[in-house]
């Protein structure tokens, strides 16, 4: 077991976070959550990599997700706290390296996707009122910049305000897909769809069916993320060990059944050619197109879109401050970022903080970069994601050598095995097609920057040279020792 970081006194008589999320509220964030931005994004470039079989990815991908998901949920219902991903690490190992470099890992995702979000935003207002911005002007900087702004007024306000912001923009996301699935289906009663290209498999590059289906997995795994993001809501769930493992796994199951609907969809109505040209518009608006021509869904395409990437970045900046938040609490970080609104009940310090950094990474997405931020970062995300998922997997192998000293949810034995070996796997090279190998450079350049952070952490609190707080997840041992390896509530 590592040594404990020195830290700063903990700041005295801090409020809890509020409770306000019951199975309701949770379920939809944990739904608008996953289907975010992926559902809209993803269809056709899944279609380039696979052909007619793009349903296949979006399962296997589910797949992965849910073995994965059990593990969040035992660690979640053993430790329910706002930390997530990292907390679970550090019980596991002790060692504040990887810690840090978990928590900086999980956050840099969660407001990269946030700031993507933003950006794409900005783009589909440009589209909807046609305000005539060109592709990084002032306009687009500007409009990015202030949904950014209103996020974080919104996070700020409290969330119950900003879980009740998601219930309306998860509705009205969920109605938009819903349709797509009406229209597919109708179409399909008509005759108008062709089932046998649902079975069709087409590689884009010279490679095998299994590389293939790897490649596009690995994509199509961005499109379920999102579920890990409600553990940094423990704090703020009411009966988190009784609630979280139904919610989560029903959220997980109801987007994966819409994911694979708009996918058989999709190939079954649209020339997969088409579906995979930017040239010819939205894989979704085309498969409309096809199974309803006369419905004006250019018109309505870019308001939903506008729904949906709004939601994303909501609850990613939420996802995001309460880790910070959650880190802070416990020694890793400055307790100063964990201070918290004596009146909202909200982690003030750490939203400001977070949403810096957004502004900061839509600044650069905007006017500096050439690169295309939607897939690109996309797969950065997943990527990262998927080294965060294999340690949490390994980390409850770990901890189940520890009894956790009150009752809580408990995966199959065998599933963190698989989680770590399936997570492990999508995150090599062969799980990546050649225009997909930029990820590995952006996710280097990323975890450079958490690498001296963590060098500076770890300075500064060594010139402090105090003893750390009895809650530091420094000291493990101690935690144990003090409270019985409960958790904190």
């Amino acid at each position: 077991m590592s040594d404990s970081y020195p830290t700063e006194a903990a700041p005295p008589h801090q409020p809890e976070l509020h409770r306000v999320m019951g199975p309701k509220l949770l379920l939809l964030f944990i739904v608008g959550d996953i289907l975010g931005t992926g559902v809209y994004a993803l269809t056709g470039t899944v279609a380039a990599e696979v052909g007619g079989a793009a349903w296949a990815p979006f399962l296997l991908a589910f797949l992965v997700a849910t073995i994965t998901a059990l593990s969040y949920l035992e660690l979640v219902t053993r430790y329910p706290q706002a930390a997530g991903a990292a907390l679970y690490a550090h019980r596991a190992f002790g060692i504040h390296f990887l810690t840090f470099l978990v928590a900086f890992t999980v956050m840099c995702s969660g407001i990269t996707s946030a700031s993507t979000a933003s950006n794409a935003f900005a783009g589909f207002l440009n589209d909807g009122f046609g305000l005539g911005f060109q592709k990084g002007s002032a306009g687009i900087l500007l409009v990015a910049l202030g949904f950014m702004a209103l996020v974080a007024a919104i996070n700020l306000r409290g969330v119950g305000e900003s879980v009740k912001a998601n219930v309306v923009l998860t509705c009205v996301e969920l109605t938009g897909l819903l349709m797509i699935i009406f229209v597919g289906f109708y179409a399909m009663a008509q005759g108008r769809a062709d089932f046998s290209e649902v079975m069709v498999f087409q590689s884009s590059e010279e490679k095998g069916a299994f590389l293939s289906l790897t490649a596009a997995t690995a994509l199509a795994f961005f499109a379920m993320v999102g579920f890990e993001d409600s553990v940094n809501m423990a704090e703020e769930v009411k009966d988190p060990v009784r609630i979280f493992p139904r919610i989560m796994l029903t959220g997980l199951a109801i987007t994966g059944v819409i994911y694979i609907l708009v996918s058989i969809c999709a190939v079954a109505l649209v020339p997969v050619g088409d579906l995979s040209d930017p040239n010819k518009g939205s894989a979704l608006t085309q498969v409309v197109r096809a199974g309803a021509p006369n419905l004006p869904f250019d018109t309505i395409f870019p308001f939903i879109g506008m729904f949906a990437v709004a939601n994303s970045a909501l609850i990613n900046m939420l996802m995001a401050s309460r880790l910070i938040y959650g880190l802070a609490r416990q020694g890793v970080l400055p307790h100063g970022l964990g201070l918290v609104h004596h009146r909202r009940r909200t982690p003030w310090v750490a939203i400001l903080f977070t949403t810096a950094l957004a502004f900061g990474l839509i600044y650069f997405v905007v006017t500096r970069s050439d690169l295309p931020a939607v897939s690109l970062l996309g797969g950065t995300t997943s990527l990262l994601l998927l080294c965060v998922f294999t340690v949490v997997n390994i980390s409850l192998i770990v901890l189940r050598k520890h009894p956790a000293g009150h009752a809580h949810f408990r995966a199959p034995m065998i599933t963190p095995w698989i989680g770590a070996a399936t997570c492990a796997f999508l995150v090599g090279p062969w799980a990546r097609s050649a225009a997909q190998m930029d990820q590995y450079r952006i996710a280097g350049w990323l975890l450079a920057m958490g690498l001296l952070l963590w060098a500076a952490t770890w300075l500064w609190n060594r010139v402090l040279r105090k003893k750390p707080s009895p809650g530091s997840m420094g000291d493990v041992e101690q935690m144990r020792e003090h409270h019985g390896d409960a958790p904190r509530n």
